[in-house]
């Protein structure tokens, strides 16, 4: 596998706006991604892959799902939706 490190997408206005007026007081997804987004990125990850080979998922965003996952006490299923 490869990986094309590509940044962590921009949540769009019309997504903020609706999350802010569902969650008032923030969510912890919302709080991680606001707070570490800059961590979770695919440049950390770069060395861990090839230069040949089919696209990897992004791993930053698979990193952020599952310290989520951890967080929230999900089964795999639970997260993956």
């Amino acid at each position: 596998m490869s990986l094309q490190p590509r940044p962590l997408a921009q949540v769009p206005e019309q997504t903020m706006l609706v999350a802010r007026a569902a969650f008032p007081k923030g969510s912890l997804p919302m709080s991680v991604r606001d707070q570490l987004g800059e961590v979770f990125c695919d440049e950390r990850f770069v060395a861990a892959f090839g230069v040949r080979g089919a696209p990897a998922t992004s791993p930053a965003v698979l990193a952020l799902v599952t310290a989520l996952q951890y967080a929230e006490g999900l089964t795999d299923r639970q997260a993956e939706q």
